[in-house]
């Protein structure tokens, strides 16, 4: 779960594909992420095959009874749970790529994966989230902390949490892999043939979204899936070599669509590491000389008391007054 509270040391994940993509190749697992907008097949295509589903969502406390699916204490697989706040974005990955078979890891991840084998989901999730290293990776996609409210004695901020999942297969098994869950959920086994796993796990998905209002964005849905560059480069490499021009045209424009996309993750991460406090305080400081900071100072407050007034309608209570 993501919450205010950074004492531990993790920071805030935004879902962003390239925030995770980053993250990946960081642990050198050559997998990457994409946004979904949608789950039927046809949108599914382009991802498959697709190791996992990770779920963001709005997190409230609801009882067991109304969970979906039930808890396998004998799960084989790797799984940890979340300890500290702000790690459920790794901790799903970690969750993820630790069931995926065969897959190639970077040395250090493969290191923790072993050295963890065979422990409880609450040791594991402790020597995951006291990896420095892993820590290290996880906020290289946050902003820097430049400023510090420690001491202060401001009011605890109310803003909801929110939560990462992971759904999977797993020996024929679709799982849902919730680090603050007691154990992996089984929601039961799935055909083998037509779409796989993939169908199972959108029945599932669906009816978890349908449970929020009509309209509501509190969450979002990440595919896990192969890096389609090597494959798209050998795929043109062969297409050149027989002399292929039409296929080769077509492989060129994919490829070229895919770097693009690598290029903005990288424009938008290095966007996201960036401190910009000196930025904010030269602007600040020109507004002041030239005697418009107050006004926007108040148009800002008045636009504020608006949101908070009308979260209050809803019956919400996200933002402080003070």
């Amino acid at each position: 779960m993501s919450g205010e509270d950074d004492s531990s040391g993790w920071q805030l994940t935004e879902s962003d594909p390239g925030v995770f993509s980053e993250l990946l190749k960081t642990l050198g697992v050559p997998l990457v992420v994409d946004d979904l907008y949608s789950l039927d097949a046809e949108s599914l295509t382009e991802f498959q095959p697709i190791s996992a589903f990770i779920f963001l969502f709005k997190w409230v406390q609801s009882p067991t009874s109304s969970m979906a699916g039930t808890y396998d204490p004998d799960f084989p697989g790797f799984f940890a749970h979340q300890v500290v706040n702000n790690a459920c974005a790794t901790l799903a990955v970690l969750n993820a790529i630790g069931n995926v078979p065969g897959l190639t890891m970077g040395s250090q991840l493969s290191d923790l994966v072993h050295f963890s084998a065979g422990m409880d989901p609450q040791t594991r999730g402790m020597v995951v989230t006291s990896s420095d290293w892993l820590r290290e990776a996880h906020n290289a996609g946050s902003p820097p902390s430049a400023i510090s409210l420690d001491g202060l004695g401001l009011p605890k901020s109310t803003e909801a949490a929110y939560h990462f999942i992971v759904y999977m297969p797993y020996m024929g098994v679709l799982y849902e892999l919730d680090g603050l869950k007691n154990h992996p959920i089984n929601h039961g086994a799935f055909a083998e043939s037509g779409e796989g796993w993939v169908a199972k796990a959108r029945e599932v998905i669906e009816a978890r979204i349908g449970t929020y209002p009509a309209g509501a964005l509190d969450f979002s849905l990440l595919a896990l899936h192969e890096d389609p560059l090597p494959s798209l480069q050998k795929q043109l490499a062969e297409a050149q070599a027989a002399n292929n021009g039409i296929v080769a045209e077509q492989l060129m424009v994919r490829l070229a669509n895919e770097n693009s996309k690598r290029e903005r993750w990288s424009f938008e991460n290095s966007l996201r590491r960036h401190n910009y406090v000196g930025l904010v305080h030269a602007l600040l400081d020109a507004m002041a000389k030239a005697g418009t900071l107050t006004k926007a100072r108040e148009d800002a407050r008045k636009t504020m008391d608006e949101r908070i007034a009308k979260q209050k309608e809803k019956g919400e209570s996200g933002m402080d007054e003070d």
